[in-house]
Order: C-alpha cells, then sequence, then structure tokens
C-alpha cells in the first residue's frame, strides 16, 4: 500500500503590500531566533501600559520605589514562566487586519482556547529501525509482533495437520513463515518507494505494521499517468513473488517443510496482489481507480472521491460479505451450520479490515483536500507585523510600540539593527503587569537560528517544507531584500490546515 502526504491551506483575502509589515516603532530591527508570536491588540486597550500608568504603578506597588529599582537589577529570566501554549483566535489570522475586539490585548492572559494545540509533537519514529534501503528508513510497527505472533500460532496449528511429526518445532517454521510472509510485504513497499524515487517524489519511511505495510510519500504524482504506475507496481511484485515461490514448489516435495512453506507464501503473496488490486482508497487498486478518473475528468479531486467512496463502499461488503463466504464454504472450507469459534475470528477480521479500509478512504479524503487548498497557503499571508525593539527594553514600552504600531509580534535587535531574538508571547503573558517596566525584553525571548528565517514569498510545499525542516513556534519572515517582513506562527499555519479541513472542495 502507497500512502502520501501534504497538507494545507493559505490564508484567503491578504493582497496588501509589505510596507503595512514594516515597522514604524523607532529602532530598525531584525528577530532573533526566539519565536515571537504576541496576539492581537484591542483598540479599546492598550497593548502595554503608557507612560503615565507606568508612573502610578510604581507608586501604588507596596514594596515601593527603592524595592522595585532592585528588582530591575536583578535577573529577569525566571520572572516570566511560560505558560501552557494557546490555539489563537481562528477568526484573526490576517496580519493586516485592523486590532480585532475578539483578541485579548497584547500581553493579557487569554481565555484558554478549545481544540488542537500550535506547537507540533514530534513526529513518531513508527517503531524498530530496521535499515535504511535506498536511503529510506524501514520500521516495524509494535503492532508487527502481535501479527507474527497470530501468523505463528495459526500457521503452526495448520503445520500440525500437514506435518505432525514436527512436534514442538512446528512453531519454529511457522515463526520463520511469519518473518519470511513480512519480508514479501517489504519487496512489496519498495517497488513502490523505487517508483517514488524514480518520479522524484520523496519517501518519507517505510512502516511495516498490522495487516501489511504503508511508504510514506510526501508529495502527489505529477500526472495520473505516474500515479498508476506508482499503485501498480506493489500487487506486480507481490503476483512476480507469488510465481516465483510456485515455480520453486515445483523443485521440492510438498509434503516436506520447503514445500508446505513455499506453497504459504505463494498463496500470501497472492492474496496480498488481489487484495491491494481491489479499487477502492487506501488501497492500491483504489490509487489506480483515482488515476483513471483523474485521466477522464482531468480533476484529481474527483478521483479521489470516487476511489474512497468505492472504498467505503468495500469496506462496507468485507464486513458483511467475509463472514458470509466463510460460513457457507465458498473460500474451501466445510459449510458450517452453528456459530463456533472459528465464526467468530472471521467476524472479528472482518471487522478489521473494513476499518482499515472505511478509515483509509476518509484519510485519502481529507488529505486531498488539504493539498486541493494547498497552493493557497502563502507565508505573506499568514505573517504577523512585527515591531524591533533592542535587547534592553522594557517590556512596557515594547508593549506599547506594539499596541501604537497595531503589530501582534516583538522582534529583538542588537544596535546594528540586525534581528538577534523573538520574543515569546507566552513569555509576556507569564509576566505581572506591575513587573512589565522592569523587565528587559531580552529575557523573554528565544534566539534566532538560520532555519526559523524564512522568505515571504514561500508558498505551499515549499512552505511547509521549510517549517518541518526547522521545527518551532514562530519563525521570522524577511523579504529578498532581508528586510523584516513580519514574524509567522506555527500556530496561525495549523488554524489554517484546520479551516482548510472544514472548508468544502
Amino acid at each position: 500500500m502507497v500512502e502520501s502526504g501534504g497538507s494545507g491551506r493559505p490564508r484567503p483575502d491578504s493582497e496588501e503590500s509589505a510596507e503595512r509589515h514594516a515597522t514604524p516603532a523607532p529602532p530598525p530591527a531584525a528577530p532573533e531566533e526566539t519565536p515571537a508570536g504576541v496576539p492581537d491588540t484591542s483598540a479599546e486597550k492598550p497593548a502595554g501600559p503608557s507612560e503615565e500608568t507606568v508612573n502610578e504603578t510604581a507608586r501604588e506597588t507596596a514594596e515601593g520605589p527603592q524595592r522595585e529599582e532592585k528588582q530591575r537589577q536583578e535577573p529577569e529570566t525566571d520572572s516570566a514562566p511560560d505558560p501552557a501554549e494557546r490555539t489563537p483566535d481562528p477568526s484573526d489570522l490576517h496580519p493586516d487586519r485592523p486590532l480585532a475586539h475578539s483578541t485579548p490585548a497584547l500581553g493579557e492572559s487569554p481565555t484558554p482556547a478549545k481544540g488542537r494545540r500550535p506547537p507540533r509533537p514530534p513526529e513518531s519514529r513508527g517503531g524498530l529501525l530496521m535499515g535504511r534501503p535506498f536511503g529510506v528508513p524501514v520500521y516495524v510497527a509494535p503492532s508487527w509482533f502481535l501479527v507474527a505472533a497470530l501468523i505463528t500460532w495459526v500457521f503452526g496449528g495448520q503445520l500440525d495437520r500437514v506435518l505432525p511429526e514436527l512436534g514442538a518445532a512446528r512453531y519454529l517454521v511457522a515463526l520463520f513463515f511469519a518473518v519470511a510472509f513480512y519480508a514479501s510485504v517489504l519487496v512489496h513497499e519498495l517497488a513502490h518507494t523505487i517508483a517514488a524515487l524514480r518520479f522524484k517524489l520523496p519517501v518519507r519511511r517505510i512502516q511495516l505494521q498490522f495487516f501489511g505495510g504503508v511508504s510514506e510519500i510526501e508529495k502527489e504524482a505529477e500526472t495520473p499517468g505516474r500515479e498508476f504506475v506508482l499503485a501498480f507496481v506493489g500487487p506486480l511484485l507481490s503476483l512476480v513473488l507469488a510465481g516465483l515461490f510456485y515455480l520453486a514448489m515445483q523443485t521440492v516435495d510438498p509434503g516436506t517443510v520447503p514445500g508446505v512453506l513455499l506453497a504459504g507464501l505463494m498463496v500470501s503473496n497472492l492474496i496480498v496482489a488481489i487484495f491491494n488490486l481491489l479499487p477502492g482508497l487506501p488501497l492500491d487498486g483504489g490509487r489506480m481507480l483515482r488515476a483513471v478518473v483523474w485521466k477522464i475528468t482531468g480533476r484529481p479531486m474527483t478521483g479521489t472521491i470516487a476511489a474512497a467512496w468505492v472504498g467505503r463502499a468495500l469496506a462496507v461488503s468485507v464486513l458483511i460479505g467475509l463472514p458470509l463466504l466463510t460460513q457457507s464454504g465458498a473460500l474451501g472450507s466445510e459449510a458450517e451450520d452453528s456459530v463456533g469459534m472459528d465464526t467468530v475470528l472471521d467476524a472479528l477480521l472482518a471487522a478489521i479490515l473494513a476499518a482499515i479500509i472505511w478509515t483509509g478512504a476518509g484519510n485519502s479524503l481529507r488529505m486531498a483536500r488539504l493539498r486541493e487548498h494547498l497552493p493557497e497557503l502563502r507565508a505573506r499571508n499568514l505573517t504577523r507585523r512585527a515591531v524591533p525593539v533592542e535587547t534592553n527594553t522594557p517590556l512596557s514600552e515594547a508593549l506599547r510600540r506594539a499596541n501604537d504600531a497595531g503589530a501582534r509580534a516583538l522582534v529583538v535587535v542588537d544596535a546594528h539593527g540586525e534581528p538577534v531574538s523573538l520574543v515569546r508571547e507566552a513569555a509576556i503573558v507569564g509576566v505581572p503587569e506591575h513587573r512589565r517596566p522592569w523587565v528587559a525584553v531580552s529575557g523573554l525571548a528565544q534566539d534566532l537560528t538560520e532555519g526559523m528565517r524564512v522568505s515571504a514569498e514561500l508558498a505551499g510545499e515549499d512552505l511547509l517544507d521549510a517549517l518541518r525542516a526547522t521545527p518551532a513556534t514562530e519563525y521570522l519572515v524577511v523579504e529578498e531584500t532581508g528586510e523584516i517582513y513580519g514574524v509567522l506562527s506555527a500556530a496561525d499555519v495549523e488554524r489554517a490546515f484546520v479551516k482548510a479541513m472544514a472548508r468544502p472542495s
């Protein structure tokens, strides 16, 4: 089975020029490596305290001016613990929107958001790493060991009827069969991988898991012809393996261990090929059907919808039809009139297969919807306006400047105006309002790395590739000239994904 990835959706309305992102605040700046998403400010409530508010706060402090002066001289890094990340208001994605009344003021504690959290969890490796053929990592999922044990038990029972003289050794033979069968599955997936690499499509990994394997291809084929070939090579190679095992059977005695193993591998590879050729997503036959409909209609999304619904119909057919076929004896076993353990196991197997097919078809639809909107996902549209501030600028003053400029991010710059870090929104919220005049922005910032600088011209898969290469919560967006354009928050990108999934095709 082959699976492709990629998703996202662009901001709808943003034709405005880069001048709206330019920072009108005094020192010119370029951000440092620290993520610095800052929430939108309200037109009615200033983002940070004004000069009169600062003086009033100083007068009302219980410890008195001397105590505050001492606090200002102390390191401020411990005074701003990072609260849990929040998901910004989905209605306020556009960087150049006027200050939204629904968005908390800059530095104001946000209302806890429901739903998904902005930070992306680290991607799971996928199990035990077995190797890197053609540079692609191959993982064995923990569920494989469960299936291998099940195959060993079932095949061992069959060996007891065919070769009773083996005794307990039959389970060693059955374990060898389980490993050889999954080696055949790996060959099937390698066929997809080689074809994808031949078409210059990156492959993230191969994973052997419950009921087979998956080749995770990161991009879509460019043409329906390539899509068809990419899907067909897997079942084709399984058919070739079945033929090779059949030829090898002719050279050995059928009543021996090699003969039984070769017969089992021939039948299992034949089943894998036939099952994967069924015309429904997420199976290879579904991708072939998608390619055919894509070729006829000229729209890949139409092919995906057709193949996904055929896949769902296939899932229902498996759920109902497989137990009926086994009960009637149509698959080679004797018909049973009563419900026994074998019937229950057949029904359980049918339910698991149907669930896998139904879920895979739904996932294919969702991924196709995201890919359809992917070209609209643009860094320029999602970027927040930023204000440059020098390292020793008090937080209250930085918030005042951001509020005056209608900005939602702070970029810390050095004496030469070069960006050095990004002020974290979560750190700002963690500083009590009465301490903000004494906290320097440098204590709330995270250093910039080269990977956290992205071009304002990035869009679609290029943008996603850049973000995947350097996972972070915020990124500094720059023009081709090197001028600061603003700050891109991973929360905004994820929110765009969510809106894309909810948006009709």
